[in-house]
């Protein structure tokens, strides 16, 4: 767990810089200048790109994790591992062309009413697809290179240096709505282009291969595996964004960026989660490829933890602040009708983040089969209660239909979880946390609450997190997060020496 933490810690450094930039970018520079609709179109965009590169990526992400190990052999050039993923996406992306184009007149219907402007620009999801495709693939195979914090840099804060600058540029007036657009789209191209580069340059690139390598065992077992991880992933991938699709749907793009907001203040929640399940993941696939279940379970409690606990903080932070948040932002009072939709989101997403390792390891085990058989059933359920609930609650009803969602499928999984894997991710320190968030809401009600907004966050920030850090500290809630703890305290009494 030590090469966890410390790949970790590199990992979310570049991840909280990026969420500075990402916050100024979000919460002043969007609603001040762009305006909830424009966001909502490129959010719309985005998300719509993103899950057709999930779609057509042909499972290359988990099939890299999967099968890199049979590959793996840094004097060989790792057998050609990279041409063969190159061929796989490479064939993915020219299935998506015809795809797109029969599904052209199927989406514009959809959209055409509500959402005109998304459909102007509709094609733009051809180069969007692509970049998306490459870079993720790209990112993956650094990744179980165990080379994590480039990676990371260009997720979290090159894209959003990039971003900023269009922001500004569209702002300002130099840039109109089509090159705004055009130059969105092309910051994926230039994460794509670095992420290649890199990887290049750690010399486990090489486009040799010996097609001998790919026995038929192993060329049946990835045939199997693939087909069930694509068809998983078409539901997967549609579940995590049913509910934008079809809020700008219903009520149009800039209810959609009003939503898109509230769900980027819950996103940093999962944060750190990233780095953790990003040096896990390989982790876990060897240990399950092995058999070895009493190290799955035990990464898995671990992993579980540190996520719930570091999730937690970060959504009791957010939720005692939630009005100052949006009393602090331009046009707060547009935005934060989206106030419940934080609630509900947060709700989400510690579920999400506390058992969704398990769903890692079902792909990566002999069960990844079963994994399919309740991803289209959770995926009709959400589509019905976002049917339902959007007309009837608007934004904070498409939120309640992710949590239900979330509630049914992740006790769905952790039953797989249990009795194919005997894995469990709860213990003890799962129900010390989950006290601890019940303490942090009570002491918060009774907290005087000041007029100004940045003074009021100042003060409720810091009595909570004294409380917080004390509770994890004596509660020995983790003994990674003592020792970090400790070693603070110690740095911090040697610099007042």
């Amino acid at each position: 767990m030590g090469i966890i933490i410390r790949q970790s810690i590199k990992g979310t450094l570049f991840t909280y810089i990026g969420a500075i930039i990402g916050f100024f970018t979000t919460f002043y520079i969007i609603p001040k200048y762009i305006g909830e609709e424009l966001y909502g179109l490129t959010r719309v965009i985005f998300e719509a790109g993103f899950l057709f590169a999930m779609i057509f990526q042909l499972g290359a992400p988990s099939s890299i994790i999967r099968f890199f190990s049979h590959f793996k052999s840094k004097e060989k050039g790792h057998n050609g591992f990279f041409f063969y993923m190159i061929c796989l996406i490479s064939i993915g992306f020219f299935i998506f062309i015809p795809t797109f184009f029969l599904l052209k007149q199927p989406i514009i219907n959809y959209f055409s009413q509500q959402s005109p402007l998304f459909v102007d620009y509709l094609y733009w999801l051809i180069p969007l697809t692509f970049f998306l495709i490459y870079w993720m693939s790209f990112e993956v195979y650094s990744n179980v290179l165990m080379r994590i914090a480039i990676p990371k840099f260009i997720r979290e804060i090159l894209i959003r240096v990039l971003f900023l600058f269009i922001y500004l540029a569209y702002a300002g007036g130099y840039i109109g709505l089509t090159e705004f657009i055009t130059a969105y789209v092309g910051v994926y191209g230039v994460a794509m282009l670095i992420t290649l580069i890199y990887i290049l340059r750690t010399g486990s690139v090489t486009l040799k291969h010996d097609w001998k390598f790919i026995t038929p065992p192993l060329r049946k077992e990835f045939l199997s595996y693939s087909s069930i991880i694509i068809t998983g992933t078409l539901g997967g991938s549609l579940l995590s964004r049913v509910d934008l699709f079809m809020i700008s749907s219903e009520i149009g793009l800039a209810s959609a960026g009003i939503y898109a907001i509230a769900f980027n203040i819950v996103s940093v929640m999962e944060m750190p989660s990233r780095s953790i399940t990003s040096i896990s993941t390989p982790i876990a696939a060897d240990s399950l490829k092995r058999g070895d279940f009493d190290q799955v379970n035990e990464l898995y409690k671990k992993v579980s933890i540190h996520q719930l606990l570091t999730g937690s903080i970060v959504f009791l932070l957010i939720w005692i602040n939630i009005n100052n948040i949006y009393a602090i932002i331009p046009n707060g009072d547009v935005y934060g009708t989206a106030k419940w939709v934080v609630l509900f989101m947060g709700i989400a997403k510690l579920m999400e983040i506390t058992i969704s390792f398990g769903g890692v390891m079902i792909s990566f085990s002999k069960f990844y089969h079963w994994s399919l058989y309740f991803t289209f059933f959770i995926t009709a359920l959400n589509i019905f209660l976002n049917w339902i609930l959007i007309p009837r609650f608007g934004i904070s009803g498409a939120a309640i239909a992710t949590t239900c969602s979330c509630l049914i499928s992740y006790s769905l999984q952790q039953w797989l979880v249990l009795f194919k894997i005997k894995a469990n991710p709860y213990s003890k320190a799962t129900l010390k946390i989950i006290i601890l968030i019940g303490c942090v809401l009570g002491i918060n009600e009774v907290l005087i609450i000041f007029a100004n907004p940045w003074l009021d966050i100042l003060f409720r920030t810091s009595i909570i997190c004294i409380v917080m850090f004390a509770y994890i500290y004596f509660a020995k809630i983790s003994e990674e997060a003592n020792g970090l703890i400790n070693n603070f305290v110690f740095k911090l009494r040697k610099w007042k020496k």
